[in-house]
Protein backbone atom coordinates (compact mmCIF):
# COMPACT_ATOMS: atom_id res chain seq x y z
CA UNK A 1 0.00 0.00 0.00
CA UNK A 2 1.24 3.46 -0.84
CA UNK A 3 0.85 4.83 2.69
CA UNK A 4 2.97 2.10 4.30
CA UNK A 5 6.05 3.20 6.20
CA UNK A 6 8.92 0.93 5.15
CA UNK A 7 12.28 0.60 6.90
CA UNK A 8 14.46 -1.75 4.83
CA UNK A 9 17.57 -0.78 6.84
CA UNK A 10 15.95 -2.16 10.01
CA UNK A 11 15.56 -5.59 8.44
CA UNK A 12 19.22 -5.55 7.44
CA UNK A 13 20.17 -4.72 11.03
CA UNK A 14 17.98 -7.54 12.39
CA UNK A 15 19.46 -10.08 9.97
CA UNK A 16 22.99 -8.93 10.82
CA UNK A 17 22.39 -9.11 14.56
CA UNK A 18 20.82 -12.57 14.25
CA UNK A 19 23.90 -13.97 12.52
CA UNK A 20 26.49 -12.14 14.62
CA UNK A 21 24.99 -13.12 17.95
CA UNK A 22 23.87 -16.65 17.12
CA UNK A 23 20.12 -16.31 16.69
CA UNK A 24 19.62 -17.41 13.08
CA UNK A 25 22.00 -18.55 10.32
CA UNK A 26 21.54 -19.22 6.61
CA UNK A 27 21.02 -22.96 6.12
CA UNK A 28 24.01 -24.79 4.59
CA UNK A 29 25.92 -21.52 4.50
CA UNK A 30 29.35 -23.12 3.89
CA UNK A 31 27.93 -24.50 0.61
CA UNK A 32 26.56 -21.14 -0.47
CA UNK A 33 23.29 -21.48 1.43
CA UNK A 34 19.87 -22.84 0.53
CA UNK A 35 17.35 -20.18 -0.43
CA UNK A 36 14.67 -19.45 2.18
CA UNK A 37 15.94 -22.05 4.65
CA UNK A 38 17.28 -20.99 8.04
CA UNK A 39 18.98 -22.60 11.02
CA UNK A 40 18.37 -21.44 14.59
CA UNK A 41 21.59 -21.01 16.58
CA UNK A 42 22.15 -21.20 20.35
CA UNK A 43 20.21 -18.04 21.20
CA UNK A 44 17.65 -18.50 18.43
CA UNK A 45 16.74 -22.01 19.50
CA UNK A 46 16.18 -20.77 23.06
CA UNK A 47 14.04 -17.88 21.80
CA UNK A 48 11.99 -20.21 19.60
CA UNK A 49 11.43 -22.63 22.47
CA UNK A 50 10.32 -19.76 24.70
CA UNK A 51 7.85 -18.46 22.09
CA UNK A 52 6.33 -21.91 21.60
CA UNK A 53 6.17 -22.49 25.36
CA UNK A 54 4.45 -19.12 25.88
CA UNK A 55 1.85 -20.04 23.25
CA UNK A 56 1.31 -23.55 24.64
CA UNK A 57 1.00 -22.25 28.19
CA UNK A 58 -1.59 -19.67 27.11
CA UNK A 59 -3.82 -21.88 24.95
CA UNK A 60 -3.46 -25.33 26.53
CA UNK A 61 -2.14 -25.28 30.10
CA UNK A 62 -4.06 -22.18 31.17
CA UNK A 63 -7.37 -23.53 29.83
CA UNK A 64 -9.58 -26.50 30.64
CA UNK A 65 -11.18 -26.66 27.20
CA UNK A 66 -8.10 -27.16 24.97
CA UNK A 67 -5.85 -30.23 24.69
CA UNK A 68 -2.79 -30.84 22.54
CA UNK A 69 -1.66 -33.36 19.95
CA UNK A 70 1.42 -33.94 17.82
CA UNK A 71 0.33 -35.41 14.49
CA UNK A 72 2.57 -37.02 11.87
CA UNK A 73 4.05 -34.88 9.10
CA UNK A 74 3.32 -37.62 6.54
CA UNK A 75 -0.36 -38.46 6.13
CA UNK A 76 -2.52 -40.60 3.85
CA UNK A 77 -2.69 -38.95 0.40
CA UNK A 78 -6.51 -38.93 0.56
CA UNK A 79 -6.28 -36.40 3.39
CA UNK A 80 -4.99 -33.80 0.95
CA UNK A 81 -7.60 -34.70 -1.65
CA UNK A 82 -10.35 -34.17 0.91
CA UNK A 83 -8.89 -30.88 2.10
CA UNK A 84 -8.59 -29.55 -1.45
CA UNK A 85 -4.80 -29.23 -1.44
CA UNK A 86 -4.12 -31.70 -4.27
CA UNK A 87 -6.39 -29.93 -6.72
CA UNK A 88 -6.29 -26.36 -5.52
CA UNK A 89 -3.25 -25.45 -3.41
CA UNK A 90 -1.66 -23.49 -6.22
CA UNK A 91 -0.13 -20.16 -7.16
CA UNK A 92 0.17 -18.70 -10.69
CA UNK A 93 3.80 -18.99 -11.84
CA UNK A 94 5.65 -17.15 -14.62
CA UNK A 95 9.30 -17.45 -15.74
CA UNK A 96 11.53 -14.86 -17.34
CA UNK A 97 12.91 -16.22 -20.61
CA UNK A 98 15.98 -13.99 -20.32
CA UNK A 99 17.18 -14.00 -16.67
CA UNK A 100 15.37 -17.27 -15.78
CA UNK A 101 13.90 -15.84 -12.56
CA UNK A 102 10.47 -16.99 -11.42
CA UNK A 103 7.64 -14.86 -10.07
CA UNK A 104 4.14 -15.22 -8.71
CA UNK A 105 2.04 -13.76 -11.49
CA UNK A 106 -0.36 -12.02 -9.10
CA UNK A 107 2.56 -10.36 -7.26
CA UNK A 108 3.85 -8.58 -10.37
CA UNK A 109 0.54 -7.57 -11.88
CA UNK A 110 0.27 -10.34 -14.46
CA UNK A 111 -3.32 -11.03 -15.40
CA UNK A 112 -4.63 -14.58 -15.41
CA UNK A 113 -7.93 -16.07 -16.43
CA UNK A 114 -9.94 -19.18 -15.80
CA UNK A 115 -12.74 -19.80 -13.31
CA UNK A 116 -12.62 -17.34 -10.39
CA UNK A 117 -11.09 -18.76 -7.24
CA UNK A 118 -10.65 -17.20 -3.81
CA UNK A 119 -7.11 -15.90 -3.33
CA UNK A 120 -4.66 -17.95 -1.31
CA UNK A 121 -3.97 -16.34 2.03
CA UNK A 122 -0.52 -14.85 2.53
CA UNK A 123 0.11 -15.94 6.09
CA UNK A 124 1.21 -19.21 7.64
CA UNK A 125 -2.40 -20.09 8.37
CA UNK A 126 -3.24 -19.97 4.68
CA UNK A 127 -5.24 -22.67 2.98
CA UNK A 128 -5.99 -23.92 -0.52
CA UNK A 129 -8.26 -22.26 -3.00
CA UNK A 130 -11.38 -24.08 -4.16
CA UNK A 131 -10.24 -27.01 -6.35
CA UNK A 132 -10.01 -25.69 -9.91
CA UNK A 133 -6.32 -25.75 -10.68
CA UNK A 134 -6.67 -27.86 -13.81
CA UNK A 135 -8.24 -24.95 -15.69
CA UNK A 136 -5.95 -23.12 -18.15
CA UNK A 137 -4.69 -19.63 -17.53
CA UNK A 138 -4.55 -16.78 -20.00
CA UNK A 139 -1.30 -15.31 -21.26
CA UNK A 140 0.15 -12.73 -18.88
CA UNK A 141 -0.08 -8.98 -19.26
CA UNK A 142 2.32 -7.26 -18.93
CA UNK A 143 4.77 -9.65 -20.53
CA UNK A 144 7.94 -8.07 -19.15
CA UNK A 145 10.17 -9.21 -16.30
CA UNK A 146 10.31 -6.72 -13.40
CA UNK A 147 14.02 -7.53 -12.91
CA UNK A 148 15.52 -7.36 -16.41
CA UNK A 149 12.66 -6.40 -18.73
CA UNK A 150 12.77 -9.75 -20.51
CA UNK A 151 9.77 -11.58 -21.89
CA UNK A 152 7.73 -13.70 -19.47
CA UNK A 153 6.24 -17.11 -20.12
CA UNK A 154 2.53 -17.71 -19.96
CA UNK A 155 1.21 -18.12 -16.42
CA UNK A 156 0.65 -21.66 -15.19
CA UNK A 157 -0.59 -23.06 -11.92
CA UNK A 158 2.08 -24.38 -9.57
CA UNK A 159 1.14 -26.72 -6.69
CA UNK A 160 2.92 -25.74 -3.50
CA UNK A 161 3.06 -29.14 -1.84
CA UNK A 162 6.34 -31.02 -1.60
CA UNK A 163 6.07 -34.58 -2.95
CA UNK A 164 8.04 -37.54 -1.72
CA UNK A 165 7.76 -41.32 -1.92
CA UNK A 166 6.98 -43.85 0.78
CA UNK A 167 8.64 -47.23 0.34
CA UNK A 168 11.51 -48.49 -1.81
CA UNK A 169 9.96 -47.83 -5.23
CA UNK A 170 9.39 -44.36 -6.64
CA UNK A 171 6.05 -44.73 -8.39
CA UNK A 172 2.77 -42.87 -8.44
CA UNK A 173 1.15 -45.34 -6.04
CA UNK A 174 3.74 -44.50 -3.37
CA UNK A 175 3.50 -40.69 -3.58
CA UNK A 176 2.95 -38.88 -0.28
CA UNK A 177 3.17 -35.20 0.59
CA UNK A 178 5.01 -33.19 3.20
CA UNK A 179 2.11 -31.55 5.00
CA UNK A 180 1.49 -27.93 3.97
CA UNK A 181 -0.38 -27.19 7.22
CA UNK A 182 -0.89 -28.76 10.63
CA UNK A 183 -4.68 -28.30 10.69
CA UNK A 184 -5.59 -31.48 8.83
CA UNK A 185 -3.76 -33.63 11.40
CA UNK A 186 -6.18 -32.21 13.96
CA UNK A 187 -9.30 -32.73 11.86
CA UNK A 188 -8.61 -36.37 11.10
CA UNK A 189 -8.01 -37.00 14.80
CA UNK A 190 -11.16 -35.23 15.95
CA UNK A 191 -13.01 -38.39 16.99
CA UNK A 192 -9.89 -40.05 18.48
CA UNK A 193 -9.19 -37.07 20.73
CA UNK A 194 -12.81 -36.40 21.63
CA UNK A 195 -13.54 -39.95 22.75
CA UNK A 196 -10.19 -40.75 24.41
CA UNK A 197 -10.10 -37.50 26.39
CA UNK A 198 -13.88 -37.62 27.03
CA UNK A 199 -14.31 -34.05 25.81
CA UNK A 200 -17.59 -32.25 25.38
CA UNK A 201 -18.31 -29.47 22.89
CA UNK A 202 -17.04 -26.76 23.00
CA UNK A 203 -13.39 -27.80 23.09
CA UNK A 204 -10.19 -27.18 21.18
CA UNK A 205 -7.24 -29.19 19.93
CA UNK A 206 -3.88 -27.42 19.67
CA UNK A 207 -0.74 -28.38 17.82
CA UNK A 208 2.73 -26.98 17.16
CA UNK A 209 4.52 -28.53 14.21
CA UNK A 210 6.50 -28.20 11.00
CA UNK A 211 4.82 -27.52 7.67
CA UNK A 212 6.30 -27.29 4.17
CA UNK A 213 5.34 -25.16 1.18
CA UNK A 214 7.25 -24.87 -2.06
CA UNK A 215 6.75 -21.11 -2.21
CA UNK A 216 7.54 -19.42 -5.52
CA UNK A 217 8.71 -16.18 -3.93
CA UNK A 218 9.72 -16.64 -0.30
CA UNK A 219 11.50 -13.77 1.37
CA UNK A 220 11.84 -11.13 4.08
CA UNK A 221 14.15 -13.31 6.17
CA UNK A 222 12.06 -15.79 8.22
CA UNK A 223 8.75 -14.10 7.36
CA UNK A 224 8.02 -16.41 4.42
CA UNK A 225 9.96 -19.67 4.17
CA UNK A 226 9.51 -23.09 2.62
CA UNK A 227 9.88 -24.91 5.95
CA UNK A 228 8.23 -23.35 8.99
CA UNK A 229 6.49 -24.13 12.26
CA UNK A 230 2.83 -23.44 12.87
CA UNK A 231 0.99 -22.93 16.16
CA UNK A 232 -2.65 -23.76 15.49
CA UNK A 233 -5.86 -24.35 17.39
CA UNK A 234 -8.99 -25.93 15.97
CA UNK A 235 -11.79 -25.01 18.38
CA UNK A 236 -14.92 -27.11 17.90
CA UNK A 237 -18.26 -25.58 18.85
CA UNK A 238 -21.99 -26.03 18.28
CA UNK A 239 -23.36 -24.37 15.14
CA UNK A 240 -25.00 -21.13 16.21
CA UNK A 241 -22.37 -20.41 18.87
CA UNK A 242 -19.55 -20.02 16.34
CA UNK A 243 -19.78 -16.23 16.04
CA UNK A 244 -19.46 -15.86 19.80
CA UNK A 245 -16.36 -18.08 19.86
CA UNK A 246 -14.95 -16.28 16.82
CA UNK A 247 -15.06 -13.00 18.76
CA UNK A 248 -13.57 -14.70 21.81
CA UNK A 249 -10.53 -16.03 19.95
CA UNK A 250 -9.96 -12.77 18.07
CA UNK A 251 -9.62 -10.95 21.40
CA UNK A 252 -7.54 -13.72 23.00
CA UNK A 253 -5.00 -13.91 20.22
CA UNK A 254 -4.51 -10.15 19.90
CA UNK A 255 -4.00 -9.85 23.66
CA UNK A 256 -1.34 -12.61 23.65
CA UNK A 257 1.00 -10.47 21.56
CA UNK A 258 0.34 -7.39 23.68
CA UNK A 259 0.98 -9.32 26.92
CA UNK A 260 4.37 -10.37 25.53
CA UNK A 261 5.42 -6.81 24.86
CA UNK A 262 4.37 -6.06 21.26
CA UNK A 263 3.41 -2.41 21.01
CA UNK A 264 -0.35 -2.04 20.55
CA UNK A 265 0.04 0.73 17.98
CA UNK A 266 1.99 -1.66 15.74
CA UNK A 267 -0.88 -4.17 15.64
CA UNK A 268 -4.21 -4.09 13.87
CA UNK A 269 -7.11 -6.44 13.12
CA UNK A 270 -7.99 -6.63 9.43
CA UNK A 271 -11.22 -8.42 8.46
CA UNK A 272 -11.27 -10.22 5.12
CA UNK A 273 -13.65 -8.88 2.51
CA UNK A 274 -16.24 -11.27 1.08
CA UNK A 275 -14.28 -11.76 -2.15
CA UNK A 276 -11.08 -12.40 -0.18
CA UNK A 277 -12.32 -15.26 1.98
CA UNK A 278 -10.96 -18.75 1.46
CA UNK A 279 -13.56 -21.18 0.15
CA UNK A 280 -14.06 -22.87 3.53
CA UNK A 281 -14.33 -19.68 5.60
CA UNK A 282 -17.48 -18.08 6.94
CA UNK A 283 -15.34 -15.22 8.28
CA UNK A 284 -11.66 -14.44 8.80
CA UNK A 285 -9.64 -11.73 10.51
CA UNK A 286 -5.87 -11.24 10.29
CA UNK A 287 -3.81 -9.94 13.17
CA UNK A 288 -1.38 -7.71 11.29
CA UNK A 289 1.89 -6.13 12.39
CA UNK A 290 3.68 -3.16 10.86
CA UNK A 291 6.92 -4.82 9.79
CA UNK A 292 9.81 -2.83 8.28
CA UNK A 293 8.48 -3.90 4.87
CA UNK A 294 4.90 -2.81 5.65
CA UNK A 295 1.74 -4.18 7.26
CA UNK A 296 1.56 -7.98 6.92
CA UNK A 297 -0.24 -10.90 8.48
CA UNK A 298 1.03 -12.17 11.82
CA UNK A 299 -1.82 -14.56 12.56
CA UNK A 300 -5.17 -15.51 11.06
CA UNK A 301 -8.36 -16.28 12.99
CA UNK A 302 -10.91 -18.01 10.78
CA UNK A 303 -14.43 -19.35 11.19
CA UNK A 304 -14.09 -22.52 9.08
CA UNK A 305 -17.71 -23.57 9.75
CA UNK A 306 -18.15 -27.35 9.21
CA UNK A 307 -16.23 -27.59 5.93
CA UNK A 308 -13.31 -29.74 7.05
CA UNK A 309 -15.09 -32.38 9.11
CA UNK A 310 -17.74 -32.77 6.40
CA UNK A 311 -15.10 -33.27 3.72
CA UNK A 312 -13.20 -35.87 5.75
CA UNK A 313 -16.44 -37.64 6.58
CA UNK A 314 -17.28 -37.75 2.86
CA UNK A 315 -13.84 -38.93 1.71
CA UNK A 316 -13.17 -41.42 4.51
CA UNK A 317 -16.67 -42.85 4.86
CA UNK A 318 -16.36 -42.49 8.65
CA UNK A 319 -18.93 -40.56 10.65
CA UNK A 320 -17.49 -37.46 12.30
CA UNK A 321 -20.76 -36.32 13.85
CA UNK A 322 -20.81 -35.31 17.49
CA UNK A 323 -23.56 -36.57 19.80
CA UNK A 324 -24.66 -34.02 22.38
CA UNK A 325 -25.81 -35.86 25.52
CA UNK A 326 -27.60 -32.81 26.90
CA UNK A 327 -29.75 -32.06 23.84
CA UNK A 328 -29.74 -35.56 22.27
CA UNK A 329 -28.62 -34.03 18.97
CA UNK A 330 -26.19 -35.26 16.32
CA UNK A 331 -24.32 -32.55 14.41
CA UNK A 332 -21.05 -31.70 12.68
CA UNK A 333 -19.29 -29.08 14.85
CA UNK A 334 -18.25 -25.70 13.54
CA UNK A 335 -14.58 -24.77 13.88
CA UNK A 336 -12.80 -21.57 14.86
CA UNK A 337 -9.13 -21.63 13.84
CA UNK A 338 -6.49 -19.29 15.29
CA UNK A 339 -3.38 -20.03 13.21
CA UNK A 340 0.00 -18.45 13.93
CA UNK A 341 3.51 -19.06 12.68
CA UNK A 342 6.26 -19.60 15.25
CA UNK A 343 8.91 -18.22 12.88
CA UNK A 344 6.84 -15.21 11.93
CA UNK A 345 6.11 -14.53 15.61
CA UNK A 346 9.84 -14.69 16.37
CA UNK A 347 10.55 -12.14 13.64
CA UNK A 348 7.85 -9.87 15.10
CA UNK A 349 9.28 -10.07 18.62
CA UNK A 350 12.79 -9.34 17.30
CA UNK A 351 11.70 -6.39 15.16
CA UNK A 352 9.51 -4.87 17.87
CA UNK A 353 12.19 -5.27 20.54
CA UNK A 354 15.11 -3.83 18.56
CA UNK A 355 16.24 -0.37 19.56
CA UNK A 356 19.33 1.76 19.03
CA UNK A 357 20.52 4.43 21.46
CA UNK A 358 23.16 6.86 20.29
CA UNK A 359 25.67 7.92 22.95
CA UNK A 360 28.69 10.22 22.67
CA UNK A 361 30.97 7.23 22.08
CA UNK A 362 28.92 4.67 20.14
CA UNK A 363 25.59 3.27 19.08
CA UNK A 364 24.18 0.96 21.74
CA UNK A 365 21.83 -1.78 20.59
CA UNK A 366 19.04 -3.24 22.68
CA UNK A 367 16.68 -6.16 22.24
CA UNK A 368 13.95 -5.25 24.68
CA UNK A 369 12.45 -8.73 24.69
CA UNK A 370 9.86 -9.67 27.29
CA UNK A 371 11.65 -11.55 30.11
CA UNK A 372 9.61 -14.70 29.40
CA UNK A 373 10.91 -14.77 25.82
CA UNK A 374 14.51 -13.68 26.39
CA UNK A 375 16.90 -16.54 25.51
CA UNK A 376 19.18 -15.62 28.43
CA UNK A 377 17.42 -14.51 31.60
CA UNK A 378 20.42 -13.33 33.59
CA UNK A 379 24.07 -12.54 32.96
CA UNK A 380 26.48 -13.34 35.78
CA UNK A 381 29.35 -10.85 35.74
CA UNK A 382 32.22 -10.53 38.23
CA UNK A 383 33.23 -6.86 38.37
CA UNK A 384 36.90 -7.75 37.93
CA UNK A 385 38.57 -11.04 37.13
CA UNK A 386 40.47 -11.27 40.44
CA UNK A 387 40.22 -10.84 44.22
CA UNK A 388 37.92 -13.83 44.67
CA UNK A 389 35.10 -12.32 42.58
CA UNK A 390 35.21 -14.93 39.76
CA UNK A 391 34.99 -17.75 42.31
CA UNK A 392 31.93 -16.26 44.00
CA UNK A 393 30.40 -15.45 40.60
CA UNK A 394 30.82 -19.09 39.61
CA UNK A 395 29.00 -20.17 42.74
CA UNK A 396 26.13 -17.83 41.88
CA UNK A 397 26.11 -19.11 38.29
CA UNK A 398 26.06 -22.76 39.37
CA UNK A 399 23.24 -22.05 41.83
CA UNK A 400 21.04 -20.40 39.19
CA UNK A 401 21.64 -22.21 35.91
CA UNK A 402 19.43 -25.22 36.66
CA UNK A 403 16.57 -22.83 37.29
CA UNK A 404 17.18 -20.06 34.77
CA UNK A 405 19.05 -19.67 31.50
CA UNK A 406 22.26 -17.93 32.58
CA UNK A 407 25.38 -16.62 30.88
CA UNK A 408 28.74 -16.24 32.64
CA UNK A 409 31.00 -13.53 31.21
CA UNK A 410 34.37 -12.19 32.36
CA UNK A 411 35.72 -10.84 29.06
CA UNK A 412 36.24 -7.07 28.88
CA UNK A 413 35.19 -4.05 30.90
CA UNK A 414 31.92 -4.32 32.82
CA UNK A 415 30.24 -1.69 30.62
CA UNK A 416 31.01 -3.63 27.46
CA UNK A 417 29.71 -6.83 29.03
CA UNK A 418 26.46 -5.05 29.93
CA UNK A 419 26.10 -3.92 26.33
CA UNK A 420 26.64 -7.45 25.02
CA UNK A 421 23.81 -8.67 27.23
CA UNK A 422 21.59 -5.72 26.22
CA UNK A 423 22.06 -6.61 22.55
CA UNK A 424 20.85 -10.20 22.99
CA UNK A 425 17.87 -9.20 25.13
CA UNK A 426 19.02 -10.36 28.58
CA UNK A 427 16.67 -8.62 31.07
CA UNK A 428 18.91 -8.87 34.17
CA UNK A 429 22.63 -8.84 34.98
CA UNK A 430 24.03 -9.83 38.37
CA UNK A 431 27.30 -8.12 39.19
CA UNK A 432 29.58 -9.58 41.84
CA UNK A 433 31.76 -6.86 43.38
CA UNK A 434 33.79 -6.16 46.50
CA UNK A 435 30.70 -5.76 48.68
CA UNK A 436 29.50 -9.18 47.50
CA UNK A 437 32.54 -10.76 49.15
CA UNK A 438 31.67 -9.03 52.43
CA UNK A 439 27.90 -9.44 52.76
CA UNK A 440 26.98 -12.04 50.12
CA UNK A 441 24.76 -9.66 48.12
CA UNK A 442 24.89 -8.85 44.40
CA UNK A 443 23.80 -5.94 42.26
CA UNK A 444 20.90 -6.82 39.96
CA UNK A 445 20.93 -4.49 36.95
CA UNK A 446 17.61 -4.13 35.11
CA UNK A 447 18.15 -3.88 31.35
CA UNK A 448 15.65 -1.09 30.64
CA UNK A 449 15.07 0.84 33.86
CA UNK A 450 18.79 0.62 34.78
CA UNK A 451 17.77 0.16 38.42
CA UNK A 452 20.40 -1.72 40.41
CA UNK A 453 19.03 -3.06 43.71
CA UNK A 454 21.19 -5.26 45.89
CA UNK A 455 19.83 -8.74 46.54
CA UNK A 456 21.11 -11.40 48.94
CA UNK A 457 22.56 -14.38 47.07
CA UNK A 458 20.26 -16.93 48.83
CA UNK A 459 17.23 -14.88 47.71
CA UNK A 460 18.44 -14.27 44.15
CA UNK A 461 16.69 -17.18 42.43
CA UNK A 462 13.28 -16.38 43.90
CA UNK A 463 13.76 -12.65 43.20
CA UNK A 464 14.53 -13.19 39.51
CA UNK A 465 11.84 -15.84 39.01
CA UNK A 466 9.20 -13.51 40.45
CA UNK A 467 10.33 -10.62 38.24
CA UNK A 468 10.19 -12.79 35.12
CA UNK A 469 6.87 -14.46 35.91
CA UNK A 470 5.07 -11.22 36.80
CA UNK A 471 6.55 -8.97 34.11
CA UNK A 472 3.70 -7.03 32.56
CA UNK A 473 5.65 -5.89 29.52
CA UNK A 474 9.08 -6.05 27.95
CA UNK A 475 10.17 -2.98 29.90
CA UNK A 476 11.63 -4.51 33.07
Amino acid sequence: MSNEKKEPDLMEKIVSLCKRRGFIFQSSEIYGGLNSCWDYGPLGSELKRNVKDAWWNAVVRAREDVVGIDASILMHPRVWEASGHVAGFTDPLVDCKQCKKRFRADHIGVATSGPPRPPRKEGEGEAPAEPSASEPLAAPAPKRCPECGGELTEARQFNLMFKTFMGPVEESASVVFMRPETAQGIFVNFENVQTSARLKIPFGIAQIGKSFRNEITPGNFIFRTREFEQMEIEFFCKPGTDEQWFEHWKAERLQWYIDLGIRREKLRMRPHAADELAHYAKACVDVEYEFPFGWSELEGVANRADFDLKRHQEYSGKSLEYFDDATREHYIPYVIEPSAGADRSILTFLVDAYEEVQTEKETERFLRLHPKLAPIKVGILPLVNKAGMPELARQVFDGLRKRLACYYDTAGAIGRRYRRQDEIGTPFCCTIDGQSLEDKTVTVRHRDSREQPRVAIPDLGAFLAEKIENAKSNRV
